[in-house]
C-alpha cells in the first residue's frame, strides 16, 4: 500500500475532478440556460454582470474546480515522475549529507499506481552502482536510501578487512571491487578519522568511507549469521551505504525485493546544513545555512 499522503493525494484529485467535470458539463450549462432566459426577459437592458448575478457559481465549487489541474498535476507529478526525499542520517556519507534534499526518479524503474503500488508499465531495472529509494523491507512504512551492490543472481562477499568482491551470475570468479585515491576524510566516527577511497563499482565511480578502527563480526541476517557472503535472490538487490562502517543494509538484514523499490536518486535540489555549535541555543530542526555547492547530480 503506498503511503498515507500518496491516498490522500489521489483523494483530493478525485474529488476536484468530480466537482469540475459536473461544474463544466452539468452545474455551468444549466447556469448559463438561466442567464439566456433573464437576458431574454430583460431584453438586453441588462449588463453581463448584472446577468451573472442570476445564476452565481457557488463559492465552493468555484474553488474546487480551480484547485483540480494543480492537485491533479501535482499527484502526476509525484507519483510517476519525480518526488522529493530528505536525507535523515549518515550512512551514505560521503555521497549525501545529512540536510540533503534529493530528487528520485519514480519511472526509472517501472511505472506504479499511486495507491496499492502495482506496477503497470515495466521501465527499466536497476543498474550496479544506481543509488536507489526503497521502502525498508522489515517495516516498509520506512523509506530508505542505498547503493545498488549486488544484482539478482550476484554472488557477494565482504570480507574482515572491508574489501567487497562480486561474483555476477554466470560466471565463475569473485572479482574484488577495485578502490583507489585512498586520504584521510573530513569526517570522523567516534574518535577515528574516517579514510576515503574512490570505488569503481561496475561503471560507477563513486567515493566511500571506510573506519579503520573497527572490525565489524556481525555482518551476516539471519539463515546465514557469522557469514559476510550472500547469493542475491531472483528479483531482490544486495545494497550498501557508502558509508561502509555506519550503514544498515543488506549485510544486517538482507536484500531488496523488486517490488520495494521507489526510485532512483538523480540529484540533490537544496542541501541545508544543521551542524552547529554545542552552546547554541537554535532548535535541532532550525538549519544554520544553505549548501549551494552540494545542488547538483548524484554519482
Amino acid at each position: 500500500m503506498a503511503n498515507t499522503f500518496s491516498i490522500i493525494l489521489v483523494l483530493a484529485t478525485i474529488f476536484t475532478g468530480i466537482i469540475w467535470a459536473l461544474d463544466k458539463f452539468l452545474w455551468a450549462p444549466k447556469r448559463q440556460l438561466k442567464i439566456a432566459a433573464a437576458a431574454e426577459k430583460a431584453g438586453g437592458q441588462v449588463d453581463a454582470e448584472v446577468l451573472a448575478r442570476v445564476a452565481p457559481q457557488p463559492s465552493w465549487v468555484e474553488s474546487a474546480s480551480s484547485m483540480f489541474p494543480v492537485i491533479a498535476l501535482i499527484m502526476i507529478f509525484r507519483s510517476f515522475i519525480y518526488e522529493p526525499f530528505q536525507i535523515p542520517s549518515k550512512s551514505m556519507l560521503p555521497t549525501l549529507y545529512v540536510g540533503d534534499f534529493i530528487l528520485v526518479q519514480k519511472f526509472a524503474y517501472g511505472l506504479r499506481d499511486p495507491v496499492f503500488d502495482h506496477k503497470f508499465l515495466n521501465t527499466g531495472e536497476p543498474k550496479r552502482g544506481d543509488v536507489i529509494v526503497f521502502r525498508y523491507p522489515p517495516n516498509p512504512k520506512i523509506d530508505y536510501i542505498k547503493r545498488v551492490v549486488g544484482l539478482p543472481g550476484d554472488m557477494v562477499r565482504y570480507s574482515a578487512d572491508k574489501q567487497l568482491c562480486i561474483q555476477p551470475q554466470g560466471t565463475s570468479v569473485c572479482k574484488p571491487v577495485k578502490l583507489t585515491d585512498m586520504k584521510d576524510s573530513d569526517f570522523t566516527q567516534g574518535m577515528a578519522r574516517l579514510i576515503e577511497f574512490n570505488e569503481h563499482l561496475g561503471d560507477v565511480n563513486h567515493h566511500i568511507l571506510i573506519n579503520p578502527l573497527r572490525r565489524d563480526n556481525r555482518m551476516a541476517y539471519v539463515p546465514r549469521p557469522g557469514i559476510g557472503e550472500w547469493v542475491v535472490p531472483k528479483g531482490e538487490y544486495f545494497v550498501m551505504g557508502d558509508n561502509r562502517d555506519n550503514s544498515a543494509d543488506s549485510r544486517y538484514w538482507g536484500f531488496v525485493p523488486e517490488a520495494n523499490l521507489v526510485g532512483k536518486a538523480v540529484a540533490i535540489w537544496m542541501s541545508f546544513d544543521f551542524d552547529r555549535k554545542p552552546d547554541s541555543l537554535l532548535p535541532s530542526w532550525i538549519p544554520t545555512g544553505v549548501r549551494f555547492d552540494r545542488i547538483g547530480s548524484i554519482k
